[in-house]
C-alpha cells in the first residue's frame, strides 16, 4: 500500500515514527506538506498537484492538521475524499472536533459527561454565567485555544468576570467551565483507533499548575481506565466520528469527565508513557480502509456518496 501522512513537519516525533511504523508492515508512507497542495477542480476530475506533479497511487491517507490550519487542511482532505481516497480521519469530523463548542454541543447530545460549560456573546451575563456553572473557581478557555493556551484558571468570582470582559473587549470567543478540584492539576488521555482504547496515559501537571499538557511541562504515566472511563472515550469518539482521537477526561466525583476530543493526537507522549506501538496500530488501521477501498471498485461512480460537507451533525 502507498500512504500519505499529510504532515508540515516531516521531522516530528509522530509524522517519522507512521512512516518507520509503515515501512516495518511492507508499506510505502510518503510524507505531503498539506500547505503546498494545489487543488484543481474540475467535474469529474478533481486533482491535487504537489511539487508540480499530480498526487496518484495513494491508497489512503493519515492527516496530520494543525489546528492553526484547519481550514486548508481539511480542503485537502475533502480533495482526497472526492478522489476516492480513503482517510484515517474525515474531514467533516476533524471541523467538528476543532470548535470547542459545537463539540461540546455535539457530545452534550451523545450523553457524554463533561464538566458544566456556559457560553455567552453579552458581557452583562457573566455574573448569572459563573453561577450557572457552579460559581468560583472557574476555567476560562478560549475556543480557539490548544496546547494548554489560551486557559485561564479564575479563582474568585471578581477575577472571573474581569478576564472574560477583557475577551469579549478583544472579541475573543470564549466559554467558561466548572473547576473539578478533586482532579489535583492531572487528566487522562486515551488513545482511541478504529473504536478501541490502544493506549491511556495520566497526564500530571507540574507544581503549581492546574493544566496538564506535556506541552506546559506536565509528566505522563502508563495508567489503566476503569470501564466507565473507556466508555466515555469510546463514546466521545464515535459522536464526533473520528477514526483517530485523543480524548481528555478528568476524573471527578461523578465519573470520567470528557475535556476535549483531539483529531491529531501526538505520540511521543502516549508511546513514551506507555511503551506501546500506537503509530503502528494506525497504519494497521488505514491499510483496513484501503483494503475496503479496493473491494469496492465496482461500485458504479454514479452511485457516490455526498461530499461530507452534506452530512448532519
Amino acid at each position: 500500500m502507498k500512504l500519505a501522512i499529510l504532515s508540515r513537519e516531516p521531522k516530528l516525533y509522530s509524522t517519522t515514527r507512521l512512516v518507520e511504523a509503515a515501512a516495518q508492515r511492507g508499506h510505502e508512507a510518503v510524507v505531503v506538506d498539506h500547505l503546498h497542495c494545489n487543488l484543481v477542480l474540475e467535474k469529474g476530475k478533481p486533482g491535487i498537484i504537489y511539487q508540480g506533479q499530480k498526487l496518484e497511487g495513494i491508497d489512503a491517507i493519515i492527516p496530520r492538521i494543525g489546528a492553526s490550519v484547519t481550514f486548508y487542511g481539511c480542503a485537502v482532505v475533502r480533495q482526497f475524499e472526492m478522489m476516492k481516497v480513503r482517510t484515517a480521519v474525515e474531514s467533516q469530523a476533524i471541523v467538528r472536533s476543532r470548535d470547542k463548542l459545537r463539540s461540546m454541543q455535539i457530545l452534550a447530545r451523545a450523553g457524554v459527561g463533561m464538566p458544566k460549560t456556559a457560553f455567552t456573546n453579552y458581557s452583562d451575563d457573566v455574573p448569572e454565567m459563573i453561577q450557572q456553572v457552579g460559581g468560583a473557581p472557574v476555567i476560562i478557555k478560549l475556543l480557539e485555544g490548544t496546547q494548554g493556551l489560551g486557559v485561564v484558571l479564575a479563582e474568585s468570582e471578581k477575577a472571573a468576570q474581569s478576564v472574560i470582559e477583557a475577551f469579549h473587549n478583544l472579541k475573543a470567543r470564549i466559554i467558561v467551565q466548572e473547576f473539578i478540584a478533586e482532579s489535583k492539576g492531572a487528566d487522562l488521555r486515551a488513545f482511541v483507533v478504529n473504536g478501541e482504547v490502544v493506549g491511556a496515559m495520566k497526564r500530571q501537571g507540574k507544581e503549581g499548575e492546574f493544566r496538564s499538557n506535556l506541552h506546559r511541562g506536565g509528566s505522563g504515566t502508563l495508567v489503566k481506565l476503569s470501564r466507565a472511563e473507556k466508555a466515555a472515550a469510546l463514546l466521545a469518539t464515535k459522536a464526533l466520528g473520528l477514526g483517530i482521537a485523543g480524548v481528555d477526561m478528568l476524573q471527578s466525583k461523578r465519573g470520567p469527565l470528557v475535556l476535549e476530543v483531539n483529531s491529531s493526537p501526538g505520540l511521543e507522549g502516549i508511546e513514551k508513557s506507555t511503551g506501546l506501538d500506537i503509530a503502528g496500530k494506525i497504519i494497521e488501521y488505514t491499510v483496513e480502509l484501503a483494503k475496503k477501498k479496493k473491494s469496492k471498485r465496482t461500485t458504479p461512480q454514479a452511485s457516490a456518496a455526498p461530499l461530507p460537507d452534506s452530512q448532519p451533525d
